[in-house]
């Protein structure tokens, strides 16, 4: 929801950045190399009870993330570029909830539930991508939804900061990504058929 309909005031901030890293010789991949490795240290943070850089490098991951796509819609867009950008974001999600799962064993199975939420939001998400014939900004159709990755962003932080409260904040997202799906999934009825 708010990658949707917030990013309209963050995005001038975004392509200055953007243009300033194409401007000193990065490219659109190797940024989200840089933001693949950045947010895979949240996991590891989390694991050794540093909640204050797991949300930090989290978050720069995330800023980066976004601005890696505005790189490459100034330059030229790929589809390995994509790729990359899809799957890195999964795996950053991983590592997060990997480290509170190894952290909190006691949330781990809160943690499992959301974890399946996730790959079902993302397949809906996918499929619809690649089967839908509307365009969008992106190199593919984006699905809005309740939890796009902002809101996932929100929640994870809340799970880091408030750790006490982790097994009811897991449920909570688990039950946000249940909306979501339900969103997509109304969506892509009436886009597919």
């Amino acid at each position: 929801m708010l990658d949707t309909h917030a990013r309209k005031h963050v995005q001038p901030t975004v392509e200055k950045t953007a243009d300033l890293l194409l401007k000193l010789g990065f490219t659109a991949d190797g940024v989200t190399k840089i933001a693949f490795i950045v947010g895979m240290s949240s996991g590891l943070f989390i694991y050794l009870d540093q909640p204050f850089w797991a949300v930090v490098v989290l978050w720069f991951s995330g800023y980066l993330d976004v601005v890696d796509g505005t790189m490459a819609r100034k330059t030229k867009p790929s589809a390995w570029g994509t790729l990359l950008d899809i799957s890195f974001d999964r795996l950053v999600e991983i590592s997060v909830i990997l480290g509170l799962a190894f952290r909190f064993p006691d949330s781990m199975w809160a943690l499992l539930l959301l974890s399946a939420s996730i790959i079902v939001a993302m397949t809906v998400f996918l499929t619809v991508g690649a089967l839908a014939d509307k365009e969008g900004m992106k190199s593919f159709y984006y699905q809005a939804g309740l939890a796009e990755r902002t809101e996932g962003f929100i929640l994870f932080t809340l799970m880091i900061v408030f750790s006490t409260y982790l097994t009811p904040i897991a449920l909570i997202f688990f039950a946000v990504q249940l909306v979501t799906i339900g969103q997509r999934m109304a969506e892509a009825r009436r886009i597919l058929k």
